[in-house]
């Protein structure tokens, strides 16, 4: 069998890796000219670490990637709001959660991968499928045919866009800047991930190992100007100006160019993600919001899931609906769950900031512990099968 993949970020990389383990022939064609120094970090749950277990990748292996030890949720001047369970969670999943760089992920990802060729400059422009497979044309003028093809190429996949046609993205009407820089603070000890909620903004700061942090803030500013901020790195610092020490100094320490700027988007959720030898995967099948922390890590399960369906299936094809059937409603909960977590944590209102704070002051430890685990449930298809017998 061979599969071809529309792009070479997290999900693309994994799905390789989980295809050749299979002994499935892979090919990845990208729209970019190289693997782009993104600059940003990102939390692996649970479930993620462990989906990377099963394909034989540490993400600890790298020059960051560090486990977490505690989670803290802080008032914007640092009071403590609330510490999440995080190693209770982590012992009963049996699996850590993990902070690490974007491009070290990438990078651990590529050396598992090492034997797929990788077509840069190769954006899919179209594809026509009969019943022995599929030909796909690129950009560069290459036609590739194959077995099946995947999907992996992000929020505005092309893929998808042939699958689904024209399609709104939603937007929440709040920026996010994130950057990853070396840097060091009392209040920032190893394996550390500190949340800080204020009214329609919040800001993250988490220690992802090699002397490096992570750091994400977020705005209500409006649809306009999430989607075209121009405030610059001056403007970040205006809008945490008085925020907790270690906040301002991070941000006093980011070169302006490390910066990078996202709009806070989604999108509907497909009713069908597959057109005959042809499916979606990771943010080109469920883009969901941050706050869940499950983007990257629900396509990496996505990959572990639609390796495992190919492999054991009667044919291509279904294998994909049985990977598309397997996966549709874990991530539409995903997909919605990270939605409400957003409204919560944006709420601007000062008697609903005050009334959600208390309220997570209050809950108690088992229910936050079962609330912040559920999203991190995920048995692996081994797994499954174990169970079966």
């Amino acid at each position: 069998m061979k599969a071809l993949i529309a792009g070479a970020g997290i999900a693309g990389l994994t799905t390789a890796v989980a295809l050749r383990r299979h002994g499935i022939d892979v090919e990845i064609h990208e729209t970019t000219a190289g693997f782009r120094n993104t600059g940003t970090g990102l939390g692996l749950a649970c479930n993620a670490t462990a989906a990377l277990a099963e394909l034989g990748i540490d993400p600890t292996g790298g020059p960051t990637g560090s486990p977490l030890r505690r989670f803290t949720i802080h008032g914007p001047t640092g009071n403590l709001v609330r510490e999440l369970p995080i190693r209770q969670i982590t012992a009963e999943l049996n699996a850590p959660i993990v902070n690490i760089g974007r491009n070290d992920l990438i990078a651990l990802l590529r050396s598992a991968a090492a034997e797929v060729p990788i077509h840069w400059n190769s954006p899919l422009r179209d594809y026509e499928h009969d019943h022995d497979g599929v030909t796909a044309t690129f950009g560069d003028g290459v036609s590739a045919r194959a077995d099946v093809l995947i999907g992996a190429d992000g929020i505005r996949s092309a893929v998808r866009a042939r699958i689904a046609g024209d399609e709104p993205i939603n937007e929440y009407g709040y920026v996010c800047w994130l950057a990853v820089l070396p840097f060091s603070h009392p209040n920032l000890e190893t394996g550390v991930a500190r949340h800080y909620w204020g009214r329609g903004t919040r800001f993250g700061l988490m220690e992802i190992g090699g002397g490096q942090v992570y750091w994400w803030g977020t705005r209500n500013v409006g649809v306009a100007a999430a989607r075209d901020w121009h405030g610059g790195k001056a403007g970040v610092a205006a809008v945490f100006a008085g925020w907790a020490p270690e906040v301002v100094e991070v941000i006093e320490q980011t070169p302006e160019e490390s910066i990078v700027i996202v709009p806070a988007q989604d999108r509907n959720f497909l009713p069908q993600w597959g057109d005959g030898p042809v499916t979606l995967i990771g943010d080109a099948a469920h883009p969901m919001l941050t706050s869940l922390s499950q983007g990257a890590s629900s396509a990496i399960e996505d990959a572990v899931v639609l390796g495992h369906e190919l492999a054991t299936a009667t044919n291509p094809r279904a294998g994909l609906r049985s990977y598309e059937n397997a996966r549709r409603e874990r991530t539409r909960r995903l997909v919605a769950d990270s939605r409400r977590l957003s409204q919560l944590e944006q709420l601007q209102n000062p008697l609903a900031v005050r009334l959600r704070d208390l309220a997570v002051q209050v809950t108690p430890m088992s229910m936050l512990r079962r609330q912040n685990m559920q999203p991190m449930r995920f048995q692996l298809p081994t797994q499954a099968r174990t169970v079966a017998r």
